[in-house]
């Protein structure tokens, strides 16, 4: 863990005592800090004060002694309305900070020859960020990988200068870290997702950009440009002056990196050289895995890694659970886990990927549903609709698509195993696949999505019993 010694002495609130909450706690008073902390759940208040975690209600307090407030990204700083805590520390003009900059400050004191890679995006940031660390492993350096992603920041080891930090950022971490300074910052994709929590998509883009713009001033920014947002937020910060580079898979870039039938290209001045052939690697199929590779070469470019360097590190990749992982065949179906699919641009990646696709879709719905979706039915053979979406998703694929109302998992798992194993039979040169990429959120059944991804493992562990084999 690392002691927040910045906050020394000083008298600090913090609400939203999860996982990454609790480990904030702990690190303030590690380093000195006289915390004050509480949630709304008596449970989680319970526990922190088990490991000696000081707790007020903050309703009470006075908010005039407290130099900061520290939020958890889950609580609601902006939309639908402020938290409470939130309306109280702005009317006693208190700072507002998350646990990433608390990271961020303790790393520039203590560890300022370090080195910080940033990634942030709707799509693809996890794989991203696993990328990156893995190749930076392979090729010899100390990494420490955590964020949006596996171990809170401040539960990583030591700050030493010897350590590239790897952070995925959501947005709601983003706004809570005002003086990010990543040596390495990454932008993959925008589309419209959270807006519940920040009410427009103008916003939600202008939260993202703030990682590249820090980026951009302190070292390299990495932005994907296959969007309209990322393009304008590209064109602004070439009209302000900065360096970007560019990151495309559907079109050739004359400074950055672009993909091409999955091979990987880095252009510098108009001038590009392929560095990487990433056809055949499972673990990265598809084009949406094509922008991960290529920002993950770029990253390494920018920390002074030959990008011809990457290309067996690649192949080595082993890919992230519940993104597009390949849980077991039988019998020439393919049983593909992406849980990680929580909106239809995520499940578009998926749909994409994959001919003759037996689709498990539904949960909580978000802003759009799947009709975005309509040019990818083609690909479907079936869908079998789970979750609070089933009536919605049946109207969206009516007269297009046909599908199943199973309701949940367990069932949807049970029919479209046995339906695309029907089809392997009959067409013995198809590759069918029995895909979860649910295109909604998991909270009406599953406490998220990685919960929902074991259940569909567990499923189709309990389906194809010992007839399964791995394939990578």
């Amino acid at each position: 863990m690392i002691p927040a010694t910045r906050f020394n002495g000083q008298k600090i609130a913090l609400f939203g005592l999860g996982s990454s909450g609790l480990c904030a706690a702990l690190s303030l008073v590690a380093g000195g800090a006289r915390l004050e902390a509480f949630d709304d759940s008596p449970d989680r208040c319970s526990a922190a004060a088990d490991v000696g975690i000081s707790i007020v209600d903050l309703r009470d307090s006075d908010w005039a002694a407290y130099k900061a407030l520290v939020l958890s990204p889950g609580v609601p700083l902006t939309h639908p309305a402020p938290h409470w805590c939130v309306a109280l520390a702005h009317a006693a003009s208190v700072p507002i900070i998350g646990d990433i900059e608390i990271f961020e400050r303790e790393r520039m004191f203590h560890a300022p020859n370090s080195r910080l890679i940033a990634i942030t995006g709707t799509n693809g940031k996890s794989t991203t960020t696993a990328l990156i660390s893995h190749l930076l492993r392979r090729l010899g350096a100390k990494v420490e990988m955590g964020g949006n992603i596996g171990r809170a920041v401040l539960d990583f080891d030591e700050l030493r200068d010897d350590v590239t930090y790897v952070v995925e950022y959501s947005s709601y971490q983003i706004e809570l870290t005002p003086d990010t300074r990543p040596d390495v910052g990454i932008l993959l994709n925008l589309s419209p997702d959270h807006l519940d929590r920040h009410g427009t998509m103008e916003r939600y883009a202008n939260i993202k950009s703030h990682l590249v713009e820090a980026a951009s001033r302190h070292g390299a920014a990495i932005v994907g440009v296959d969007d309209e947002w990322c393009k304008n937020i590209v064109t602004s910060l070439q009209q302000a002056g900065t360096a970007v580079q560019a990151l495309s898979v559907t079109h050739t870039i004359e400074d950055g990196a672009y993909a091409r039938d999955g091979r990987i290209f880095v252009a510098e001045n108009g001038k590009s050289e392929m560095v990487a052939d990433i056809n055949g690697i499972e673990t990265l199929n598809g084009a949406h895995n094509w922008q991960n590779a290529g920002a993950a070469v770029l990253a390494l470019r920018a920390l002074g890694y030959a990008p011809d360097q990457l290309g067996d590190a690649l192949a080595g990749f082993p890919g992230l659970a519940h993104r597009m992982e390949l849980v077991a065949t039988l019998d020439g179906v393919r049983f593909i886990n992406d849980s990680k699919a929580t909106n239809a641009d995520a499940a578009a990646v998926s749909l994409a990927s994959y001919d003759d696709i037996f689709w498990i879709a539904g949960g909580r719905g978000k802003e759009g549903g799947i009709d975005t979706l309509a040019s990818l039915f083609g690909r479907i053979r079936h869908a079998f609709l789970i979750g609070e979406t089933v009536e919605n998703y049946g109207k969206s694929l009516s007269g297009k698509v046909s599908f199943t109302k199973n309701g949940d998992l367990e069932d949807a798992v049970r029919e479209a195993a046995r339906a695309a194993l029907d089809f392997a039979r009959k067409n013995q040169s198809a590759r069918p696949v029995v895909l979860l990429a649910p295109a909604a959120a998991s909270f009406d059944q599953f406490v998220n999505f990685e919960v929902r991804g074991e259940a569909f493992r567990k499923a189709i562990e309990e389906f194809v019993g010992g007839g399964a084999s791995d394939e990578g």
